[in-house]
């Protein structure tokens, strides 16, 4: 007891010294338990969200475009697959076939045109407003909503595809009708619209307005106008009618089709009507993409150990080194106790506790980094992940 007093009556007084040995010692454990944390996380979050997601349709090309496009709505433009494919798979009765159209942005976030499919499908849920039932409506994401500072009554206005296609995609003004629960994944960061919305942002569908009115006749003022017409950049209840498509819906592309099959005899019959590697399309399983991608980029966690094993190891004997020339330091100090009649053993003990003193500290400020990065290590990956597509 006496040597726990000594211990730290002798650390307060050199509180300096002391605060530093601490903190370099606590960095030393904590990070490597937050860099596995994070790392942990990342790849479950990462393996899950490809997991969460039976089967992925889409045009033939590279599968990792693909699945990024569709399940984390990053940059990617996989070539479009047309709406015949997800009629075929209703058709077959072997699964649900979910549409995602992800070509288009706002506000920097990513336009995600679907079907309410969707939202049962990842089991979203409306913590503002409502959700989506009208064509033209925004139901955007919690990161979305904080990051843009808007909410329900609010408006987006959709980014153009080519600024100098003045024939072809229009921007359109979106009222935000609801707010998605904050889910930890890349929906929130998204922009969801039903694709029908998404069409009419291609072009595919528009409205229009007769400026040639019966008053116009009336007062011989018909030529002026004669009968042109303008293309709306906002849905109201007045004009909502007058929109519509051209063509047929067949035909109208979307970037990719979440599958959710009936079981597993259901998954393997479609799998296998897909087998065809001259096909326009292909079917894939998102886990094993994303798993692959997860593998190759883990294989740098091994090299990443090394290095901290090894700046750890310089680090404690730089601790250590400090220890030794401050116990070099005290040499007179200590020679001074013995001829006061303190036993050699006594010494050691004095020095014994202020190092398990300084390491009880550290493990302690370590433990409580580790604590916070754990309970937020989901929150962040999340972010991280959102940010990096």
């Amino acid at each position: 007891m006496n040597a726990l007093y000594l211990a730290y009556a002798y650390l307060r007084y050199n509180w300096a010294r002391s605060l530093v040995l601490v903190l370099v010692a606590a960095l030393i454990m904590f990070v490597p338990v937050a860099t596995q944390t994070l790392l942990s996380t990342s790849e479950r979050a990462l393996v899950a969200r490809g997991e969460a997601t039976p089967l992925l349709l889409g045009a033939r090309g590279s599968q990792l475009d693909l699945t990024m496009a569709a399940l984390y709505f990053g940059e990617e433009r996989p070539e479009p697959v047309a709406m015949a494919e997800v009629e075929a798979i209703w058709d077959s009765g072997l699964g649900v076939p979910i549409p995602v159209h992800t070509a288009f942005s706002s506000g920097g976030f990513r336009i995600v045109g679907t079907t309410l499919d969707y939202f049962d499908f990842r089991d979203l849920g409306i913590a503002q407003g409502r959700g989506l039932s009208v064509l033209g409506d925004a139901v955007i994401g919690a990161s979305v909503a904080q990051a843009l500072g808007k909410g329900v009554g609010d408006a987006l206005v959709s980014s153009p595809e080519n600024l100098f296609d003045l024939d072809g995609v229009y921007p359109l003004e979106m009222p935000i009708v609801g707010v998605l629960a904050p889910t930890n994944t890349p929906d929130d960061e998204a922009i969801f619209v039903d694709i029908k919305t998404a069409w009419v942002i291609q072009g595919i569908g528009h409205g229009h307005e007769d400026v040639v009115t019966a008053n116009d006749v009336a007062n011989g003022t018909a030529a002026l106008a004669n009968a042109a017409v303008v293309q709306y950049q906002r849905i109201t209840e007045d004009n909502i009618d007058s929109f519509h498509f051209h063509g047929s819906q067949d035909g109208f592309p979307t970037s990719a089709v979440v599958v959710v099959p009936n079981d597993t005899r259901a998954a393997t019959i479609l799998k296998g009507r897909y087998l065809d590697g001259n096909g326009p399309t292909q079917l894939i399983e998102p886990a094993g993409v994303i798993q692959g991608l997860v593998d190759r980029i883990f294989r740098i966690k091994a090299l990443l150990d090394v290095v901290t094993t090894i700046i750890a190891i310089a680090a404690l004997a730089a601790i250590g080194l400090a220890v030794f020339l401050s116990y070099r330091l005290r040499a007179k100090e200590i020679a001074t106790a013995v001829k006061l009649g303190a036993r050699k053993g006594m010494v050691l003990r004095l020095l014994s506790a202020e190092t398990i003193t300084l390491l009880l500290l550290s493990a302690l400020l370590a433990g409580l980094g580790a604590m916070v990065v754990s309970r937020n290590a989901e929150a962040w990956v999340g972010w991280l992940l959102a940010l990096g597509t």
